[in-house]
């Protein structure tokens, strides 16, 4: 299968940007909290308004692919992402923050079940794996400039808020650049047969079951990087917000700069060994965070973990989808219920920095994740790619 329109590669890449923007949630919860006078247990909690949805619509965001189409899809998506990045410019309640995250987070769980299916249609299968690290790269991109995008505004107009115009602009192109792509999608098996049930079931299966824990297990370390990195770099180094809101910015573009580097190494090496050895690194770099509290190690930290986690997601996603393709849809949508990692995982971060009356407690959480990820790399992956139905 060869890349027959550019274009349309191009505009799903582009989804990926704004599927980035679900990552305004963490810069955004620092001001939320500041403006309303929030504890770290409560705004701990807001993540969990976006990224809970995961939990329940992924699922049924894999069936509804099988009814409209994974292009459609992905377009309703965008829509439900531009309804909530409105909503704040109307007005600017706490009320109305919980309606955006709570939106947004509806839309990107419809976007990530449908996107990695549609990229899927328009690449080679044998660059599946560097063409998802390379959406992860976009993706980076999106979140990396968020809260540099925010600081900068903030500075600017003495306003935070005035991100989610621009942001509601780029969406926009995003609708309009994808409606006009063509896009010819591979049909998958039975797919009028799946129900929600049946889809659940998958998790039977020892291999999506290890996949699945090992993606919630990610994205509740990513997201919870997301959002404690600026009170991290506040409470450990003695930052104000408006400087350690850019540690996020930091954490990102070593994701970008390692989101580069894997789609090349992709192409050459095993993905499962990349995956061990970026885990073991980890698990090295969350210890030195714990002991050591100095900014320049901080930094170095921050920089290197986003390195490290450039590549885990689309390894595990593309494992899992090249494991049963015949069910990618189905696949795709239990696997982004994976995401909701993101709900669960802050939050236990928040009671536990709580707790401990440091962020220790929260890096700790992160460093027991890790550990079960490294775990994982045991698992005999290379199973995976070759069987089974």
């Amino acid at each position: 299968m060869q890349i027959k329109n550019r274009s349309t590669v191009a505009g799903i890449f582009f989804g990926y940007f704004i599927m980035g923007l679900v990552d305004i949630v963490g810069i955004s919860a620092n001001y939320v909290k500041a403006d309303f006078s929030l504890s770290d247990s409560v705004s701990s909690f807001l993540p969990l308004i976006a990224f809970i949805s995961f939990a329940f619509l992924a699922v049924p965001s894999g069936m509804l692919m099988n009814r409209i189409g994974r292009k459609n899809s992905v377009l309703a998506s965008f829509i439900i992402t531009l309804i909530a990045l409105l909503i704040p410019i109307t007005g600017y309640t706490f009320p109305a923050m919980l309606t955006t995250f709570a939106l947004v987070g509806i839309g990107n769980t419809v976007m990530q079940t449908s996107i990695n299916p549609l990229l899927a249609d328009v690449v080679p299968e044998n660059k599946l794996t560097s063409s998802l690290t390379l959406g992860q790269f976009f993706r980076s991109v999106s979140s990396a400039i968020g809260p540099i995008l925010v600081t900068t505004i903030m500075l600017l107009t003495g306003n935070w808020k005035n991100t989610f115009p621009i942001y509601a602009v780029i969406t926009v192109i995003g609708i309009l650049w994808l409606y006009k792509s063509p896009v010819t999608e591979r049909n998958t098996d039975d797919t009028q047969k799946s129900s929600y049930l049946s889809i659940l079931q998958l998790l039977k299966n020892r291999h999506i079951l290890i996949l699945f824990l090992a993606l919630f297990a990610f994205v509740g370390i990513d997201v919870g990087l997301n959002v404690y990195v600026p009170d991290f770099l506040q409470t450990r180094c003695g930052l104000p917000l408006q400087q350690a809101g850019l540690g996020s910015s930091l954490y990102f573009t070593a994701r970008i700069i390692g989101s580069l580097i894997g789609a090349v190494l992709l192409l050459r090496y095993r993905s499962e060994n990349i995956y061990l050895y970026t885990m073991a690194t980890g698990v090295i770099i969350f210890i030195i965070m714990m002991l050591f509290p100095q900014l320049y190690i901080a930094l170095t930290s921050i920089f290197i973990i986003g390195l490290v986690c450039a590549n885990v997601f689309s390894i595990l996603l593309s494992l899992a989808l090249q494991y049963r393709p015949d069910k990618a849809n189905e696949i795709s949508g239990l696997m982004i219920t994976g995401i909701s990692g993101g709900s669960i995982i802050p939050p236990l971060m928040g009671v536990c920095a709580d707790y401990t009356g440091s962020q220790s407690g929260s890096i700790l959480v992160m460093l027991i994740c890790v550990i079960y990820l490294i775990l994982c790399s045991f698992h005999k992956f290379k199973t995976i790619r070759t069987k089974s139905y």
